[in-house]
């Protein structure tokens, strides 16, 4: 069986109940995505599961996942979106939930390092206790800024565990000057559907087109440690808490001078030429920022300047 009809038939099953569709159909829209608008497969598989919920009028966490047939992964494993699994871990941390949506959020860890959950409220699970260990099945996997995560829903089974485990630690440390800030850094749009975070670009993206975007902040830097360079990414904690600009004021400055660029021009002229320490998680080819520490000045600032101005 090919990808597009594997894929097909899963989202079929998923819908057959709530809507009269085929697995050719299924298979058509998706072969459409793929091969006339070279979309690739996971967001292909995404958009046409997003339409059938819109004509389903249901919500993503009343969708089954496939039950005992999930992949059993740990923490590392977990590498792409919209995957439904089964997992044990930790709960290393919780906090206080942003939304009334939202009734726990946190952080649940394994051998492999840690991943961030959110139990939404209408899910009417069970409490997670920090410091237990449970046995998840039936979460769904989603991303946002290179970071994943897991979704508890309504059908998630919640089992606790009378055992321990030792936690790994999947950060990294690295440090240098902050040679660059790459474009799409500063104040940015994204993509407002739910689900989707993609940044936009002249007011579209890429999956649904023209869109009223919802303001963020981040930087995709460089740090040069003289040996060797780092692409690092500050997400908009991070970038408010390295600029002290907030998301409130760098719309201010932007609107104050009819300009987004103003903002990355502005975090350019105080960060470039400084050494930083950061600490966090890497994705792809980027260190995804947790913790930032301003150090020293380099003994020859003049130099780094220089090789900041020449990227």
């Amino acid at each position: 069986m090919t990808d597009l009809r594997t894929q097909a038939t899963e989202i079929h099953e998923q819908f057959e109940d709530q809507l009269d569709l085929s697995v050719d159909d299924v298979e058509e829209r998706l072969d459409t995505l793929v091969n006339e608008y070279k979309v690739p497969l996971s967001e292909a598989r995404r958009s046409v599961t997003n339409t059938y919920l819109d004509e389903a009028g249901m919500e993503r966490d009343e969708l089954g996942g496939g039950g005992s047939g999930n992949d059993r992964v740990q923490v590392a494993d977990i590498d792409a979106p919209e995957e439904w699994v089964d997992i044990k871990g930790e709960v290393t941390e919780l906090w206080e939930a942003n939304s009334d949506a939202v009734a726990q959020v946190g952080l649940l860890g394994d051998e492999t390092g840690t991943i961030k959950f959110t139990k939404w409220s209408k899910s009417d699970l069970p409490e997670l206790e920090e410091g237990k260990v449970y046995d998840l099945r039936n979460v769904v996997t989603d991303e946002y800024e290179g970071r994943f995560s897991v979704k508890l829903n309504r059908t998630t089974v919640i089992e606790e565990l009378d055992e321990e485990i030792e936690v790994g630690d999947d950060d990294v440390t690295v440090e240098g000057a902050l040679v660059d800030i790459q474009s799409g850094s500063g104040l940015i749009k994204r993509c407002p559907e739910e689900d989707c975070t993609r940044v936009l670009q002249n007011g579209r993206c890429n999956e649904h087109g023209e869109v009223e975007g919802e303001f963020d902040l981040r930087i995709k830097g460089v740090l040069d440690d003289g040996e060797e360079v780092h692409e690092v990414l500050f997400d908009k904690e991070a970038t408010e808490n390295l600029t002290g600009i907030t998301l409130e004021e760098a719309q201010e400055m932007a609107m104050d001078a009819l300009d987004t660029s103003v903002v990355a021009d502005e975090m350019r002229a105080d960060l470039l030429g400084k050494y930083y320490r950061v600490t966090g998680p890497t994705f792809r080819r980027y260190v995804l920022v947790d913790e930032v520490e301003r150090l020293s000045e380099p003994t020859d600032a003049e130099a780094v300047l220089i090789k900041a101005r020449s990227i």
